[in-house]
């Protein structure tokens, strides 16, 4: 599934995910009529339950919530912690995914954890 932005005319910007290739030209919302705004859809994401876009591709920081390097949601204040304990300013959002701002911060993180990218890119 990918994620599709759609906008109203009063400007309200909405994601949803369809199959690829599926997304309808316009969406209902609340009874609004929102159309697919692809301009968005490569400009931004949305940080999961805010509207507060985080510029999306490659090598822009910071980097949309890192699902792979995530928690489950309860574990969301203990991975907060173990950052904090090793001197990291992690933001963990309420999904328990982390959200880097700088590649280096994302490498670091990672190895902290015992983890590594094969594709990571800095």
């Amino acid at each position: 599934m990918a994620l599709y932005v759609f906008e109203t005319d009063d400007g309200d910007v909405i994601e949803r995910a369809f199959p690829m290739g599926g997304c309808p030209a316009s969406v209902k919302v609340d009874g609004k009529i929102a159309k697919r705004n692809r301009s968005l859809e490569y400009q931004h994401a949305f940080v999961k339950g805010t509207k507060t876009p985080v510029k999306r591709g490659h090598g822009k920081w910071p980097m949309l919530p890192c699902v792979a390097s995530g928690v489950q949601p309860s574990q969301a204040n203990e991975l907060r912690d173990f950052y904090k304990q090793r001197g990291m300013n992690v933001e963990v959002n309420k999904d328990g995914d982390p959200i880097y701002t700088s590649a280096k911060q994302r490498e670091k993180a990672l190895k902290i954890r015992g983890m590594c990218d094969k594709n990571s890119y800095n």
